[in-house]
């Protein structure tokens, strides 16, 4: 195992709003198989899921955790040449086309409503495609949780805001032929459907409810999902340095602060885990200022530097 890549994913996999180390624990080693499998394929194609929509927010909006790491994905990928889609659903369409408008190459977004008809068919597309994805990458998207349903980390039953994307790793009868990797911090996103139900219910507060069904391939579990995603694209970096100086070309605080700047004062992203101005527009992520989100971005370049 890459020691490099392993202080990568201890870095971003630390505690932030809650205990999370027997999740990353079960989880450790995935953040290299993960980027192995896009470092070692010979034409990637990369499709990314993100948006978490909260009615209750003033105005009802996305989270901006998932925003910023797909935005730094997709900066870091097209960069390098390796085409990107953006795959999200209306209620969260205005975000993430704003990210998407301030990148520095071209990326493909598709809008699904919230009905399973369109997934599948968005599916069906993608499947079928001349240039079909060979990997679906999804950033703090809520899963179906123990009763089939989507719900936020209080137990609220978010179906009627949330596409069942789940459809895109998981669905009867199909098998996905794409790799599959998920990336989230609260037990109830997709990807977490591998752990242990058990380890969710007793570790997460409202875990027998909310506990996610909908697995990956591979996934990666960190303090705030946007770090998996820095995470991964910093060890793809490390795995193919003829491919470092363009994927990580913009991986910095001055791209940092353009994607939330977009997600916020455009698509108009809250903070929703902030108590104190609950649903309110503010440049922060998971209660941590950008600055924050910065440092942990300069810590994994940093890592990369150093050789094996």
């Amino acid at each position: 195992m890459s020691t490099v890549i392993e202080s990568i994913e201890v870095l971003v996999g630390q505690n932030v709003r809650r205990d999370i180390s027997r999740l990353a624990a079960f989880a450790q080693g995935n953040l290299e198989k993960a980027a192995k499998s896009i470092a070692d394929h010979p034409s990637p194609r990369i499709g990314i899921v993100c948006g978490f929509f909260v009615r209750h927010a003033e105005p009802p909006s996305p989270e901006t955790d998932g925003l910023n790491g797909m935005g730094q994905l997709a900066a870091g990928f097209v960069e390098a040449g390796i085409p990107v889609t953006v795959i999200t659903d209306a209620p969260c369409a205005k975000a993430a086309w704003a990210v998407t408008d301030v990148l520095p190459g071209k990326v493909a977004l598709e809008i699904v409503s919230v009905d399973p008809g369109s997934v599948r068919r968005l599916r069906d597309h993608l499947e079928t495609s001349d240039q079909s994805l060979t990997h679906i990458i999804s950033i703090e998207r809520c899963s179906f949780g123990s009763d089939g349903k989507p719900h936020r980390e209080h137990g609220w039953d978010i179906s009627n805001d949330t596409a069942p994307l789940d459809y895109l790793f998981k669905d009867s009868g199909w098998t996905a032929p794409w790799t599959t990797i998920g990336i989230g911090d609260g037990g109830n996103e997709i990807g977490m459907g591998v752990l242990p139900q058990s380890l969710v219910e007793s570790d997460i507060p409202n875990g027998k409810l909310i506990a996610a069904t909908t697995p990956a391939d591979f996934l990666i579990v960190s303090g705030v999902s946007n770090w998996g995603a820095y995470g991964l694209l910093g060890a793809v970096a490390h795995l193919r340095p003829d491919l470092a100086p363009a994927l990580l070309k913009h991986f910095n605080g001055t791209m940092e602060h353009s994607i939330l700047d977009a997600a916020v004062n455009i698509g108009q992203a809250i903070d929703d885990s902030r108590v104190d101005r609950l649903g309110q527009l503010q440049m922060t992520i998971d209660r941590l200022p950008l600055e924050n989100h910065v440092a942990i971005i300069d810590e994994i370049v940093s890592l990369i530097s150093v050789k094996d």
